[in-house]
């Protein structure tokens, strides 16, 4: 899949997977701004990017529960590169405790960022790509877009969220030329999965390593956590099709963790 000249927003793409795929898409010619709540590490990613691939990276700060950050970093690269051809609504967090034991704070916290952070950043780059009859909308759902684990209400209830907004805005933009998929990862070694391995032992009462083998790969075919190299290339495959055949839909990538 070529991007060459495509301008493309990955949300949380400082660092973990929305850094692997803003490195992909620069690498297949995209222009790829790096939006980020931490704009200094955003400023870091879009540097390395820029040191391989010259001019096709930009650093935007962007906190996607925001409305008005989330506005004004899609217009600030509007501004800079003329439109936006994909979004990549990445950014995301994990609290993990059993229902009885999850705060409102956390819960509101958990869908203000997956939930909200995709229908905001979705509905402000949707105009530009209605005006230039294209787009793409890519949003990073899980396996627990299809299925539920403890510990993780709000996490499951958010991810299964995404698969009907994706859903609605590929009905809504097919006329327009615009797809919307989801992307569903098993588990990626990511610091964000690191920081539940200790989190889920305690919770579970078994040692880390059964977190990793039991829990986290226990399903797999192989044993083998997802790699950010494979979600990142499921992400280009989305940008880059070339019509609304492929639109409406979710991908797992997951090692069979989950089958369908």
């Amino acid at each position: 899949m070529n991007l060459t000249n495509k301008v493309c927003i990955v949300t949380g793409a400082a660092s973990g997977i929305g850094n692997g795929i803003a490195r992909r898409f620069a690498q297949a010619g995209g222009k790829v701004a790096v939006a980020d709540l931490n704009l200094d590490a955003a400023q870091a990613a879009a540097a390395a990017i820029n040191a391989d691939h010259p001019g096709q990276a930009m650093a935007v700060a962007m906190d996607v529960s925001d409305e008005e950050q989330v506005q004004a970093g899609v217009a600030q690269v509007a501004a800079a590169w003329g439109t936006v051809d994909v979004l990549v609504s990445n950014a995301g967090i994990q609290i993990v405790n059993p229902v009885q034991d999850f705060t409102y704070a956390d819960w509101k916290k958990m869908l203000a960022i997956h939930l909200d952070g995709a229908f905001l950043t979705t509905r402000a780059v949707l105009p530009l790509m209605y005006a230039q009859g294209s787009g793409a909308v890519i949003l990073m759902g899980s396996v627990h877009s299809k299925t539920a684990s403890p510990l993780k209400s709000a996490y499951v209830t958010a991810k299964h969220g995404l698969l009907g907004l994706a859903r609605t805005i590929a009905r809504e933009g097919g006329p327009h030329g615009v797809r919307a998929n989801v992307i569903c990862p098993g588990f990626v070694r990511t610091p964000l999965v690191d920081k539940q391995i200790p989190e889920q032992a305690k919770e579970l009462g078994i040692s880390e390593e059964d977190v990793v083998r039991k829990v986290m790969l226990g399903q797999t075919v192989d044993g083998e956590f997802t790699s950010i190299e494979d979600v990142a290339e499921v992400a280009l495959l989305f940008a880059g099709f070339p019509s609304n055949a492929l639109t409406g839909q979710s991908l797992v990538v997951s090692h069979g963790w989950f089958m369908e």
